[in-house]
């Protein structure tokens, strides 16, 4: 399986995969070819199977890596145990902010489950789970504390992670809201709706 002159592991590994995660995102999965990635990356196409065991392997490696970028850097800025509505209000911050750097992995991540093997779907739910019961537990801590209400955590955290990834899907630099005032009006809505309430006496309100 020949290279093209100059082709090194090094580069072409990163550049396999910032095509075909770019390639994904415009045409679709099933409609992009091994050819057609090796000719964006400048192979041959027999030469991108030093760097992947196939398209599915490849579909895989993109949306696993997507999810282990989520988890990790959820970890690493998630706050100290507190007041559950202060946490929300990071979790919801947090999710837009590091999405939107991450179009086409997000696009991907949820348009494309439905093409990966039954045992590469098991492997994504379950991240996706892990990181759904984050949030559930932030619902959890709101619910016994009394600052959140809503009539079911897991439900709950579903829809607003929903919610929180559709920013991807309209917003663009440039339009009428700035992403920071789209950031603001998104946590109002998501403390709104996961029942947030102000401690009695306080004269706090959730706007922003």
């Amino acid at each position: 399986m020949a290279r093209k002159p100059g082709s090194r592991a090094d580069i072409t590994g990163p550049r396999l995969r910032e095509v075909a995660l770019r390639l994904f995102a415009r045409d679709g999965y099933a409609a992009v070819s091994m050819r057609q990635i090796a000719a964006e990356v400048g192979v041959q196409a027999g030469a991108l199977y030093l760097y992947t065991a196939d398209k599915q392997s490849l579909l895989f490696d993109l949306m696993k890596s997507h999810m282990d970028a989520v988890l990790e850097a959820w970890a690493e800025s998630a706050p100290p145990d507190g007041d559950a509505k202060l946490r929300l209000e990071h979790f919801a911050r947090f999710h837009i902010r590091f999405h939107a750097a991450r179009a086409d992995a997000v696009f991907i991540a949820y348009m494309e489950m439905r093409n990966l093997t039954p045992e590469n779907f098991a492997v994504l739910e379950d991240l996706r789970k892990r990181y759904e019961r984050e949030l559930e537990a932030i619902l959890q801590a709101g619910q016994a504390e009394g600052s959140l209400n809503v009539p079911d955590t897991k439900l709950a955290a579903m829809a607003l992670i929903a919610m929180l990834t559709g920013v991807n899907t309209w917003f663009r630099e440039g339009g009428r809201l700035s992403r920071d005032r789209v950031e603001d009006i998104y946590v109002d809505m998501v403390l709104k709706a996961a029942g947030a309430q102000a401690p009695a006496g306080s004269g706090e309100t959730i706007s922003r």
